[in-house]
């Protein structure tokens, strides 16, 4: 970021990512979060998901801070309205309390997820 002598910012908007940009503002995060938090003893988490022996889908995430972070939940179109997607999460859910996290985050721009 370039700033002058009054203090005043110049920003960029731009449609993509570069990779440094990307590192630097993931590693600030990461340190601010470290000395805000303490350590994240992050660890990933994965759920798949199979009937008769076929990938239908599953969870991905990690447990950090006592949390459980659910990235993406995913189940095959044929395979939905049978409860593996809830089944996914229970699983998520059941491996982040042995981990030792009391709550999750989960969000989702598809209203038909609130059933779940």
């Amino acid at each position: 970021m370039n700033t002058n002598d009054a203090g005043e910012a110049t920003l960029s908007v731009t449609d993509w990512l570069d990779a440094s940009f990307e590192r630097e503002v993931a590693g600030g995060l990461a340190a601010f979060n470290r000395a805000q938090l303490g350590p994240s003893h992050q660890r990933d988490l994965a759920v798949s998901v199979y009937r008769g022996g076929d990938f239908v889908g599953g969870l991905a995430g990690y447990t950090a801070w006592d949390w459980l972070f659910v990235k993406w939940l995913w189940i095959r179109q044929d395979a939905h309205g049978r409860g593996f997607g809830a089944r996914a999460l229970a699983a998520a859910e059941t491996e982040a309390k042995k981990r030792g996290c009391r709550g999750a985050w989960l969000d989702t721009v598809n209203p038909a997820a609130r059933a779940l």
